[in-house]
C-alpha cells in the first residue's frame, strides 16, 4: 500500500504541471519502478562486467580480484561510473561547500560529511561553511533573481536562468552549474572542471547502467547505509569488489531498506572506499534560512529544469523510497555532488 502511494503521489505530479513539449528530458517515465525487483538486472540482458571474485570468503562482489579507488590530485574518484552507455565519470570526494565570507568554495573532506543545521546561519556575510543551495546558485548573473549562492528567496520563479522556466544549467547557461563557474579549491582550483548530471544520467547511474554483482546481486547500483554516524546511499562504481573484511552490504537495488540495514565505521567505511564505493549523505533541506529532515532525507540537484518551478533531483525518504524525482521546488536548498568527465 506504501508503494503505491507513492507512485500515485508521483504520477499526480506530473499530471498538474503543465510541461514544456519540446523538452524530450520531461517526457520519460520516472524510473521508481526499477528499484522494485531487487535484482538490478539491466533490461538489456547484459551481463556484469567481470568474472567470480575468487580467494574472498565474502561473497562480495565479482569483476578483476581488486577495484580501484581513492581520489586522484584533483579529488575526483579513481572508480568510473556509467552515465549513459557510452559515457563515465568521476565523482567528486564529497558535497559542495561554499564560504560566502571569503568566496570559497571546496569539497567536503570526507564523503559523509554534512553541514547539517549550520546551513540556517547563510548570509553574505558568513564565515562557516553552507552546502545547501538553491537551483543554478554558482554566483553566476544568469538573469536569475537568485543566482548567489548565499540566495534564500522562496519564489520558484526567482531562480529560473535567463528568467526563463524552461532553461536548464547548459548550454547557454551552463555557467549557473557550479562546476563550471567556480574553481574549486581542492578539486583542481580551476573553472570549469566540473559540472552537474542531468536528471537521464542521473537515472542511469542509479538504475540503468551495467555493474559488479555485490552480494549475489547483479548490476549492484546504490545501497542504503549509515557511515560514520551519516545516513545516505552508498553508489557502487561499475567494477566494484567489496573488501572481505567488511560485512557485504544488503537491500542492494531495493526500494524498502533501511539506512540501518548497513552500519559502516570510519575504518570499515575506508576499506569501501578504497575499493571505489562512493556515499551520498543524507543532508536534508533548507527552505529559506529553515533547514529540515537533516540524516533523514537525501535530495541531490541535477543540472534539468521540469515545469514552471521544480528541476530533476536525485530524493530518498528515510522510509527507502528512492526515486529521481520532479517533486522539489527550485528555491529549496538541496545537495550538489560534482562529477567530472572521464576521457
Amino acid at each position: 500500500m506504501k508503494k503505491l502511494a507513492f507512485f500515485l503521489v508521483t504520477i499526480a505530479t506530473l499530471a498538474f504541471c503543465s510541461c514544456d513539449p519540446n523538452d524530450d528530458t520531461v517526457n520519460n517515465t520516472l524510473q521508481t519502478s526499477q528499484t522494485s525487483g531487487g535484482s538490478g538486472v539491466n533490461p538489456g540482458g547484459s551481463t556484469t562486467p567481470g568474472g567470480n571474485n575468487p580467494g574472498s570468503d565474502n561473497p562480495g562482489g565479482t569483476g578483476p580480484t581488486s577495484s580501484i579507488g581513492g581520489f586522484d590530485e584533483n579529488g575526483a574518484s579513481n572508480a568510473l561510473f556509467s552515465i549513459a552507455s557510452d559515457r563515465k565519470v568521476k565523482l567528486a570526494k564529497g558535497n559542495l561547500q561554499y564560504r560566502a565570507s571569503t568566496s570559497t568554495w571546496r569539497f567536503a573532506e570526507n564523503q559523509f560529511d554534512i553541514v547539517g543545521s549550520d546551513n540556517a546561519n547563510i548570509a553574505s556575510d558568513y564565515n562557516g561553511w553552507i552546502d545547501l543551495f538553491g537551483w543554478g546558485t554558482s554566483g553566476w548573473n544568469s538573469g536569475a533573481n537568485a543566482y548567489l549562492p548565499y540566495s534564500t528567496l522562496s519564489g520558484e520563479e526567482d531562480y529560473w536562468v535567463g528568467g526563463e522556466a524552461y532553461n536548464g544549467l547548459v548550454g547557454e547557461y551552463s555557467n549557473a552549474d557550479w562546476g563550471v563557474y567556480n574553481a574549486i579549491e581542492n578539486g583542481g582550483n580551476m573553472a570549469g572542471m566540473w559540472r552537474l548530471l542531468t536528471r537521464d544520467e542521473m537515472g542511469y547511474l542509479i538504475f540503468g547502467r551495467l555493474a559488479s554483482t555485490v552480494n549475489g546481486v547483479a548490476n549492484a547500483h546504490y545501497a542504503p547505509a549509515q557511515v560514520a554516524g551519516i545516513n545516505g546511499i552508498l553508489v557502487f562504481p561499475d567494477i566494484y569488489v567489496h573488501p572481505k573484511e567488511v560485512p557485504a552490504p544488503v537491500g542492494i537495488n531495493s526500494y524498502d531498506a533501511a539506512y540501518t540495514d548497513n552500519i559502516y565505521n570510519i575504518e570499515q567505511w575506508s576499506m569501501m572506499e578504497n575499493a571505489g564505493c562512493a556515499f551520498l549523505p543524507a543532508a536534508g533541506c533548507r527552505q529559506g534560512t529553515t533547514v529540515s529532515e537533516v540524516n533523514e532525507y537525501l535530495y541531490y540537484w541535477t543540472s534539468t529544469p521540469y515545469c514552471f518551478d521544480a528541476a530533476g533531483v536525485l530524493m530518498m525518504q528515510y522510509s527507502g523510497y528512492i526515486s529521481i524525482s520532479y517533486l522539489m521546488g527550485r528555491g529549496r536548498g538541496q545537495s550538489v555532488r560534482l562529477v567530472m568527465d572521464a576521457e
